[in-house]
Parts: C-alpha cells; structure tokens; sequence
C-alpha cells in the first residue's frame, strides 16, 4: 500500500491518501483506484456546492460526500439513461457503498413515499451512520437544472415527516448530475432552505496529464495553506 501511495504527489496529496485509506479502510486496491480517479481533487473543499442549510444543520457533513463520484467500475457507455444508471449502481452496490464512504448503508431503491393521496419513488436512500440521517440520492444523466433541487427539497421534506425516527438528525438530498455549471449551481442552492447538494458523477477516469494539471492548479491557488490541508 505504502508503493500506490508514493506514487501520490505532492507530499499533501500523500498526506490526503494515507489519511483516507486508513479511515475508509480502502484495499490496496481500492487506494489504487482512488488514486487514478483523482479522489484528492474530487474531495476538494473549495469545489463542493452544498446549500447553506446543509452546512448549519450538519456541520460536519461537507467532510461525508464529495464533489465527483467515480462510477467508471459501472463501465457505462457515454449515452446511458436514468434506468441504465439505476440498475448498473444496484448491480454494483457494493463498490458504489464503497464509493460513497464507509459510513453509508443502503436503505432502499425506488424508495416508496406517499404525501397526501400521491405515491412518490426516491431513486436511492441511504442511511449515513456518522451524520445519523437518511440520504436521499436523486439521479441525473443530464446536465443540472434549478427546478431539479425542487423535487428532491420535496423528497427530503416526506423523509423527515415520515419516516425520520425521534432521535436521527434531518434528512439530507444529494442531487447526482452528470454535469454542472457551478455558477447556475450557486443561485439554485443560495436560497434554498432544505439540506442538500449538487455532485457530479463521472464514469471514465481522468488522463494522467489532467490529474497532474488539475493538482498543479489546485495547489497554486490554495498557495502555502495547501500544507494545512489534507488534499
């Protein structure tokens, strides 16, 4: 494990791998995986677009998702549909738990809510242990819409009412898109008044080059707090 994680540059980026492995209780092989998917840039603080509800409600849960899920073990070609998503995350569920992070546990799909006299379907719920909350995941194939946040505040608000028990901390939504603009992202999320955000999921990895660009730019803007800094 100590050979995948020399491989990891900068010293931080080392720092950030070692870290997780041990915390995630990654396999060699998983730790290999994270590695060539970029997780230190998915992680990224800076980049995660999260409701400010989310952040006063759970303050510890930017730390439990991420900005980029890596679903390239799905092995999806390019033009896939909500269903294709669906069924391929299920038939791989354990590398997907695995994705997400140790502390998520699978609760259902297609999860079965009723408001009033109408029968509504959450794509994925998941219980996260260390937030003590439902996770609601609502999957997108498609390129992030502001009306998407609506129907999954509406998914989170039936969790909460129904089937929350007394002592699990509100629910939280994560909207699962395979594109974003971040800025359209940040007016959608300003305002709004439930637990959520937005991720992107990607189902090839990232070149070499990309990687070793994307950590050059990430480093100079974080500057000499980056050696503060886990990823």
């Amino acid at each position: 494990m100590q050979g995948s994680i020399s491989r990891a540059k900068p010293p931080e980026t080392r720092e950030f791998y070692m870290l997780t492995a041990i915390q995630q209780r990654w396999t060699k092989r998983e730790l290999e995986r994270q590695i060539r998917s970029g997780a230190a840039l998915r992680a990224a603080p800076r980049a995660r677009k999260v409701s400010p509800a989310l952040a006063q409600v759970h303050r510890a849960a930017e730390d439990g998702f991420k900005d980029v899920y890596s679903l390239e073990f799905l092995g999806l070609p390019d033009s896939h549909s909500e269903a294709d998503l669906h069924g391929a995350l299920l038939r791989h569920l354990s590398r997907f738990i695995t994705e997400l992070g140790r502390d998520f546990c699978f609760v259902g799909s297609e999860y079965p809510v009723q408001v009033g006299t109408q029968d509504f379907a959450i794509d994925l719920v998941f219980f996260h242990r260390e937030l003590c909350c439902l996770v609601a995941f609502e999957l997108k194939v498609r390129e992030f819409r502001p009306e998407d946040l609506g129907k999954l505040s509406f998914y989170v608000e039936a969790l909460d009412r129904h089937q929350k028990k007394p002592h699990e901390r509100p629910s939280i939504g994560v909207l699962l898109c395979a594109t974003r603009d971040d800025e359209v992202v940040e007016y959608a999320l300003a305002r709004t008044t439930s637990p959520t955000l937005v991720a992107e999921y990607q189902t090839v990895l990232p070149s070499k080059d990309l990687l070793r660009r994307k950590l050059h730019e990430l480093y100079a803007r974080l500057g000499p707090r980056a050696r503060d800094r886990r990823c």
